[in-house]
Parts: C-alpha cells; sequence; structure tokens
C-alpha cells in the first residue's frame, strides 16, 4: 500500500476524536440524539479546522445502523463505506472544480430520488463560495425546500462571498482556529503511535508554525518525522519549519536592552541571509514578547507559552523590562507588521522597529526605579523641568501663530492672531505664512506646469485625493496646496509616505525638492485674504510698473498665484462667489 500522509491517516472518524470545536461537536451530537437535524448546514472557518471532517463523520451519524446516536459506529457498513467514500448516498461535490451552473443543476435533478441504502441523502459541497451567481440561484430553491431525504452541508473559507439568501437558509457554523495546546495533543497521538521519540519544545515549534491549523502542523510533522533520524529534535524542527530558536531571540533581545543596536541589526541580518522572513521574524518577536509578558504576570501561566519554555534565564529576563516597555515593544512590532505586509522592502521596517524599539527608556529594572525616585524627591529639579516644559509650550504656541523666533528672545511683528482652524485639519499656518513671504511667480507657474504629469505617476486612490486640489503658492523650498474638501487634506497631510513620493515626482519634473504643505479651502481663503491686507498687495494694481515688477526675477515681493484679481474684487462679488460659485455669478458694471 502507498503511503500516505499523516493529515489523512489521522483524520478524525468520530466526534471524539476530533480536536476542539466543542461548541460544533456539542450542539450536532444534542440534535442527532433528539432527532431535531436540519436539512442545510453551513460550516465556516479558517483551512484545516475540521470542516470537511466534521461533515463526514456528521453524514455516518445521521446514516449509521444505530441511529440516532451521538457517535457513529464506524463498524456497520454504512459508516465503513462512507469512511472510505463509496457511499452512493452521500456525494461530494467541490465547488472549485464544479462552480458551473450546468454541475447543481445536475445535483438538483437527482436530488428528488430517494437514497438507495441509507436514511438520508447528504450532499457535502466543498468550497461552496466558489460557486457561480448562476449556481447559487439553481441552489436557492432546492436549499430552501429540499426533500425530506436530502441533507446539505455547505463548506467555506469565505463565507463573506455567499449570497445572504444563502446563508439565511443554512444552520451555521464557525470553526474557530485550534488552540496551540489542541495540535500538541494530536501531534503526540501521533508520534506515539508510530513509536517515535521527541522532544516536546519541538512540538511547540511545529504548533506554533501551524496558526491554529491541524493540517498544516500535521503536513509540517510528516516533513519534520521523514527528516529526522532516531528522535524529533527542536533543531530539525527548527530547520524545516524556518523558524528561530528561543536562544537566539535571547540574544537578540538582551543586545536590545543594552542599547547594543548593532549587534541586533548584526543577528538579524544573518537571521534574513539565512532565508528568514522578514515579517515572520516580526511575528515571533512579537510571540516573544508576549511570552516574557506572561513570565513577568504569574508562574502559573507557564502553559501558555508559546515560544520561550519558563527556565530561569527567561524569567529573569522577562522581569529585568517592565510591562509598560514590553508593551511598547508589541505595539511597534504590530504597527510595523501592518505596514511590511503592503512593502517588497521589508527588511527596512523591521530594521527601523528595532531602532525604534532602543530608543525606548525601559522604566523596569531597580537601577531605573531609584533614578526615578531621586528625580521625583529633587524640587529644585522638578521646578526648571516645569519651566522648561512651560517654555516649550509658549514658543510652540508662537510658531503656530506666526511670529519669529530670535535669539532668546520672541518678537512678535504683529498683533497675535487665532490660528485658522477647519472642523478636521489644523493647517501649518505659521510654516504656510513663512512660504508666502518667500513666494515667487516663477515657482508656482514650474509646479503647475508639472502638476498633471506628475499625477499621472500616482496610483489612481492617491490621485483621486488631489482631484479637487490645487497648487496656489510656492517659494524656492515649499509650495501650498488647496484643498476642496477638509478629508482630502487630512488624509494627505497625515501621509508622510505619500507625500514624499510626490514631492519626488514634483521634482523629476522641476529640478528641485519642494515641501507639500496642505491646508483646506476655507483656511486658505481666510489667510489669503489676511496676507494681502497686511503686505500691503491691494496697492500692487495700481502701480504703473505692476507686470514688470512681477515677472521681475529680482523682485522680491511675495507672489500669491490670482491675487491681483481677487485683491481688486468687490467684497460682495467674493462673497457671492463663494455661495453660489464663479459660474453663476456674472458682474455688470452700471
Amino acid at each position: 500500500m502507498t503511503y500516505q500522509a499523516f493529515y489523512r491517516v489521522y483524520r478524525p472518524q468520530s466526534f471524539r476524536e476530533m480536536s476542539g470545536q466543542t461548541h460544533v461537536k456539542r450542539t450536532l451530537q444534542n440534535a442527532l440524539l433528539a432527532n431535531k437535524t436540519t436539512h442545510a448546514y453551513l460550516f465556516s472557518g479558517p483551512r484545516g479546522t475540521g470542516k470537511t471532517s466534521t461533515a463526514k463523520i456528521f453524514a455516518k451519524a445521521l446514516n449509521c445502523e444505530t441511529a440516532p446516536a451521538s457517535e457513529p459506529c464506524n463498524e456497520c457498513p454504512t459508516c465503513l463505506s462512507i469512511t472510505e467514500g463509496s457511499h452512493p448516498d452521500v456525494i461530494e461535490f467541490d465547488a472549485a472544480s464544479n462552480s458551473r451552473v450546468e454541475e447543481m443543476r445536475d445535483i438538483i435533478e437527482k436530488v428528488r430520488f430517494a437514497p438507495a441504502n441509507a436514511r438520508f441523502k447528504v450532499y457535502i459541497i466543498d468550497e461552496v463560495h466558489m460557486l457561480s451567481t448562476s449556481a447559487f440561484n439553481a441552489l436557492l430553491k432546492t436549499l430552501e425546500e429540499p426533500p425530506p431525504h436530502a441533507v446539505f452541508i455547505l463548506a467555506t473559507t469565505e463565507p463573506h462571498k455567499l449570497p445572504a439568501t444563502i446563508i439565511s437558509r443554512c444552520q451555521r457554523f464557525d470553526f474557530k482556529r485550534l488552540s496551540s495546546n489542541d495540535i500538541l495533543e494530536r501531534m503526540k497521538v501521533v508520534l506515539e503511535d508510530i513509536n517515535l521519540p521527541y522532544e516536546e519544545q519541538a512540538l511547540k515549534v511545529i504548533a506554533q508554525a501551524a496558526a491554529g491549523g491541524m493540517r498544516d502542523a500535521l503536513s509540517l510533522l510528516d516533513q519534520v518525522v521523514s527528516f529526522s533520524g532516531d528522535t524529533l529534535t527542536l533543531e530539525n524542527a527548527l530547520l524545516v519549519s524556518g523558524s528561530i530558536s528561543q536562544d537566539i531571540f535571547y540574544e537578540v533581545v538582551e543586545s536590545l536592552k543594552a542599547k547594543e543596536i548593532a549587534k541586533v541589526l548584526t543577528s538579524i541580518e544573518e537571521l534574513i541571509a539565512d532565508g528568514k522572513d522578514p515579517l515572520r521574524l516580526a511575528e515571533d518577536l512579537i510571540t516573544f514578547f508576549r511570552d516574557l509578558l506572561l513570565l513577568q504576570t504569574s508562574s502559573e501561566l507557564t502553559e501558555l507559552l508559546e515560544l520561550v519554555s519558563p527556565e530561569d534565564k527567561f524569567i529573569q529576563l522577562a522581569h529585568e523590562f517592565s510591562a509598560d516597555t514590553l508593551y511598547g515593544y508589541i505595539d511597534i512590532l504590530s504597527k510595523t507588521q501592518q505596514e511590511m505586509r503592503f512593502s517588497h522592502h521589508t527588511k527596512i521596517y523591521l530594521e527601523t522597529a528595532l531602532l525604534k524599539m532602543a530608543q525606548v527608556q525601559n522604566s523596569g529594572g531597580v537601577s531605573a526605579q531609584a533614578q526615578v525616585g531621586s528625580l521625583a524627591i529633587d524640587p529644585a529639579m522638578n521646578e526648571k523641568v516645569a519651566n522648561l516644559e512651560k517654555m516649550v509650550q509658549q514658543l510652540t504656541m508662537q510658531l503656530q501663530n506666526g511670529m519669529q523666533v530670535q535669539g532668546n528672545a520672541v518678537q512678535q511683528k504683529e498683533a497675535p492672531r487665532p490660528r485658522a482652524k477647519s472642523n478636521n485639519f489644523n493647517a501649518p499656518i505659521g510654516r504656510i505664512r513663512e512660504v508666502l513671504k518667500g513666494a515667487t511667480k516663477q515657482d508656482i507657474h514650474n509646479i503647475k506646469n508639472a502638476w498633471a504629469q506628475s499625477l499621472s505617476h500616482l496610483q489612481k486612490s492617491q490621485a483621486a485625493l488631489l482631484a479637487e486640489a490645487e497648487p496656489v503658492a510656492a517659494s524656492s523650498s515649499a509650495f501650498v496646496i488647496k484643498f476642496k474638501y477638509d478629508i482630502h487634506c487630512r488624509m494627505v497631510a497625515e501621509n508622510r509616505e505619500f507625500t514624499n513620493v510626490f514631492a519626488q515626482a514634483l521634482s523629476q519634473m522641476t529640478g528641485t525638492l519642494y515641501e507639500v504643505l496642505c491646508i483646506p479651502e476655507n483656511d486658505w481663503m481666510t489667510l489669503r485674504q489676511n496676507f494681502i491686507k497686511e503686505n500691503g498687495l491691494n496697492q500692487k494694481k495700481d502701480s504703473p510698473d505692476e507686470d514688470s515688477v512681477s515677472d521681475s526675477p529680482g523682485h522680491d515681493e511675495p507672489f500669491i498665484d490670482d491675487v491681483q484679481e481677487i485683491a481688486s474684487e468687490d467684497p460682495l462679488v467674493v462673497e457671492a462667489e463663494k455661495m453660489f460659485g464663479k459660474d453663476f455669478v456674472e458682474v455688470v458694471e452700471d
């Protein structure tokens, strides 16, 4: 007989042999005993969690010759033929390879015929989400009112792709990912059955790599057993699964604690050179810090450890960090992990996260606590810190209001004005004012000439954010974008990666790398009018040499796009255009 993989040989044949999914087993067993089974079931959940196995066990229990019973006997001819897959009344249908409506109509035509030699005709439709829309429509009526001898069991990993009309006609069971302990116990049964000695830490590594899927765990175990000799060792499990030993993580975290960032980055570089995936490294580091938190919290939580064994050195390491520090590490790695999923340069993201983690101040340990205590009882130091914080806050507010800081003195040119605000986004008014003071006509023309071509280099979703925006002022180092919608302004301003990409695209056309500043349209109107009045730009229109001055390269007067047109308009006209739009307002001279 040919060799069969572990996940096929050790597939559960009864509810008793199933790992986890207690809520599913108990509900189905109670329905079988009470003879209250329904006509349609939906089994949904991640891969390798027992959906198809449960469907076969349920089909055997329905048609077992000892029924009603909570378990199939696995001895009668009906149970044996269903186990072998040869029973004519239990039909397994793969929707992934038979998704057309013609195959579904074939099932519907035969469903009305009575079962050959069983009580129920059971249809197990695997990967049901792959059916076409017309196939779902064909199945709909039969699923709602099937013959009394028919039972449909639909299995899927993506229930959100099923029509709501199908889901509402089924009794739904959501299968959960299996815990590491469930997977561990099942693997022990397999290894004891084949009489192969093993190291328990090796099984933990395999269980963690399986990520809650029993089939993945047994497939990986099959690989490790084939690779191993007389004993299944931790080293073999690490090598085959691509995981990393706890000792390497211990050395990395020790170097991180000592702020030896060069050593940390060298270790990560070596791991990646050995073929380790940076995304997997980030995930394993999160698990390692999670295990340290468990060791720090209680000695009774050792059974929940996934990557770390409860040795003295790990317990000591756990208590050398404060809980806040470990939470901070996990938070940094989690955010980095999300960003890594959308990038091809995952190594750079991981290294940046480690640099950020090295800068986190660890408040754990006796020495750190003693230092904090000494600061707390020093009133002079506390007073200096309070004064510095107050000074920083004042300087920040003054800079936001457009004041100039010279040396240790803060000089205010004009009366303080409130910062322009929108409902959703606070524009950097102080920085924009500096741009307006150095704004030139040539810079804004360069930006506008390169604007359309730069947008074409962006993704469609990014270019859509700038569809209702336009550049309105530019200096030699930065330019201002006016947005019609506040939400678009906020989304662009807060996405540093996007603004950097757009600035680089512009620099290829203009030869200058500009800083991008964003402001909503209402805030821009207010800021522009104030700036025009303060700088006397209203009088520029009356100058006979206006054109020559504006176009002169050496002219240092601030230039705002179409300022002369705006400045010359009547305030009533400006207000009317705000209310009704420029296309609907016509000015007639009396």
